[in-house]
């Protein structure tokens, strides 16, 4: 599967793929504040160090060394939980509250660093990628979301049973579905008895 995508499971068991286009909204479907409690796959850092290795970052170098410490795991929760304030808040046309850009804000000090790999002269991330760095990257994306050339696209999904969000990266800007895999083709195939119902 290409780095960024991933693979959900739905309430009855069927699996989807999704790419929310952004690194932060990648981001919240490590687990989240209340009932998103249920989906937490960080619960060390190694289980989130090993969930960053198939994020969209692998889309520009191989994460192959990545060490996160214990206070940066609850940094990137704590960043997590802000995502899950302002990614809404983004897709309804509303601002974000003052406190959780200040989080976002805080987050950026560093990001992984990109160099050419001297043995096989391919871009690689400088090792080891901390959990700091990655808080950089995810807090960087967020702001990207917030304010420049990518504000105004954060959707969440049109089906009334599913509230994925996602980052719209259609030229159009009208993508409506999470995923025409599963939201989009049931909207398609209720569309059509609908239809053939009135026929």
């Amino acid at each position: 599967m290409t780095p960024g995508t991933r693979l959900l499971v739905n309430t009855q068991g069927e699996r989807y793929r999704f790419d929310p286009g952004s690194l932060s909204l990648e981001f919240m479907l490590t687990g989240g504040p209340g009932p998103y409690e249920r989906y937490e796959i960080a619960h060390t850092p190694s289980d989130l160090a090993e969930w960053f290795t198939g994020s969209r970052l692998a889309l520009t170098a191989p994460l192959t060394d990545v060490r996160i410490r214990p206070a940066e795991l609850a940094a990137l929760k704590e960043l997590r939980g802000a995502l899950y304030r302002v990614a809404p808040a983004l897709a309804r046309g509303e601002a974000p509250s003052d406190d959780d850009l200040a989080v976002l804000n805080s987050g950026t000090a560093e990001t992984p660093r990109p160099l050419v790999d001297p043995k096989t002269g391919r871009l690689a991330w400088a090792p080891p990628v901390t959990g700091k760095q990655l808080l950089g990257a995810v807090s960087r994306d967020a702001i990207g979301l917030v304010a420049g050339e990518r504000s105004g696209r954060v959707r969440e999904c049109s089906a009334d049973d599913c509230h994925l969000l996602f980052f719209d990266t259609s030229r159009s800007g009208n993508r409506r579905w999470c995923s025409m895999e599963r939201c989009g083709n049931r909207a398609k195939i209720r569309a059509y008895r609908a239809r053939t119902e009135t026929a």
